[in-house]
Order: C-alpha cells, then sequence, then structure tokens
C-alpha cells in the first residue's frame, strides 16, 4: 500500500479536481494539495527568462492547436498534427537549425521530417542511431543476444547522436523512433532542448498507445504479473 504522501494522479477519481478547478477536491494522495512548496519551487523556475519564453511559447502553441475556441459552450476541436506543432513551435522560439535523431529503421520518415523542416525554412541536421558503426560487443553484447545473430551488427549510440548534434550546435532536436533506453540516453546528452515526434513501437505501428486501449481485450496479458514475450507458435490449435 502507498501512503498519502506519494502522489497517485492517474488513479485520481474525483470529477471536479483540485489540479483544474478552483473550488475542486483532491484525493488523500494529491499532489496539489499536498506538494504546493515543489509547485511554489517549480514556478519559480519559471521566472527566469528563458525558462519562462520556452514555457510560455508552449502554452500558445497548445491553444493554438484548437479551432473555434470563442465558441461557447466550447466543443474540443483539435486542427493540427504534431509535425506542424514542432513548426510552428520552433519558430515561435526562434530556433534555426533543427537536429533529428533517428531510427535507421524510420529511415522513410525522417527523410519525409527533413523534406517538411527544409520547407519551412529551417536549417537541418540529421543523424541516425548507428552513426559511428560501433561493434555492440562493445558493450559485452553476447553474440546470442543479438538481432543478427552470427553476423557484425553496430550498436545504437543515442550518445553519439547527441554529440554529434551537439557539435553542430542545433536549438532543437527532434526524436523520431529512438528504441526505450535509447531515447532516454539522447535526452540525458542533448545539449539543446529534444522533443519527440515518433515514439517506436515495433508491433503497433508505432503507435504505442494502442495497447493501453486494448488492455482490456486483446493486450489484457499485460496486466498480468510478469510480461513474459509471445511464444513461437503462441496461440496455435495443432
Amino acid at each position: 500500500m502507498k501512503d498519502k504522501d506519494t502522489p497517485r494522479c492517474a488513479a485520481c477519481s474525483v470529477k471536479k479536481r483540485a489540479c483544474t478547478a478552483e473550488d475542486g477536491q483532491g484525493p488523500a494522495f494529491c499532489p496539489t494539495e499536498n506538494k504546493m512548496e515543489i509547485v511554489d519551487k517549480a514556478n519559480r523556475e519559471y521566472q527566469k527568462p528563458d525558462v519562462g519564453k520556452f514555457a510560455r511559447m508552449a502554452s500558445i502553441q497548445e491553444g493554438q492547436c484548437y479551432a473555434n475556441r470563442h465558441i461557447k459552450p466550447y466543443v474540443s476541436h483539435p486542427v493540427k498534427p504534431r509535425v506542424q506543432e514542432i513548426c510552428e513551435f520552433a519558430k515561435k522560439m526562434g530556433f534555426h537549425r533543427l537536429g533529428i535523431a533517428f531510427c535507421e529503421g524510420l529511415f522513410k520518415e525522417a527523410r519525409a521530417l527533413e523534406e517538411i523542416l527544409n520547407a519551412q525554412g529551417f536549417d537541418v541536421v540529421s543523424v541516425v542511431c548507428k552513426v559511428g558503426r560501433t561493434p555492440k560487443e562493445t558493450l559485452g553484447i553476447k553474440e546470442e543476444e543479438k538481432i543478427l545473430i552470427g553476423e557484425f551488427e553496430p550498436m545504437c549510440s543515442p550518445i553519439a547522436q547527441a554529440m554529434v548534434l551537439n557539435d553542430a550546435k542545433t536549438d532543437f532536436n527532434i526524436v523520431v523512433g529512438l528504441c526505450v533506453g535509447h531515447d532516454s540516453l539522447f535526452f540525458k546528452y542533448s545539449e539543446a532542448p529534444v522533443t519527440v515526434l515518433v515514439a517506436k513501437d515495433r508491433v503497433l505501428g508505432h503507435n504505442p498507445v494502442a495497447a493501453l486501449y486494448t488492455s482490456g481485450s486483446y493486450y489484457a496479458r499485460l496486466l498480468r504479473p510478469g510480461i513474459d514475450p509471445p511464444r513461437t507458435g503462441e496461440g496455435d490449435e495443432s
């Protein structure tokens, strides 16, 4: 059992929430009611000119992604895909040189993104995950742990990707399909702020939220303790 000091916003069932309504309420684990000293500390960070501008432009961009906001009662009407949001936000921030860190499995998507960014007037730098051709053995990977067993296989190097873009002095970096964990390292080592356009999901066509939507049906197994990979032939009646 978690104590009330542990925030669990995802488990909140309050209809009129303290985080969104001035007269709202929160459950015992509500950080809006229990962690205001941290919120105050965060709010002081927004007073820094560079942080404040970034947050303000992000909020303005958020609002501009919905149409007919002046009509009451308001009915949600989103109108902009994420790639358009990224372009508009980058222009709001005055960013000119944009970096793309992409997975080799998404070359077509990265090329399409680069074409879009070029068309919008940005200077684009892109770097693939296999940059440097460093053998996986460098990480201590065993032969049976490779994808291509018995063959040369370069490792993904998100640190090198970040450093290449740092060297190019990009203003803003965009992640396209980096693996789980590799994306984390890229975020850590990138000197420029980072956003994600594509979150890799090999099975679901890079739409990972589909597994959440179907966790009560096709992906119900994810709710069982322990998540094992499907076995070859699993589900066959023979």
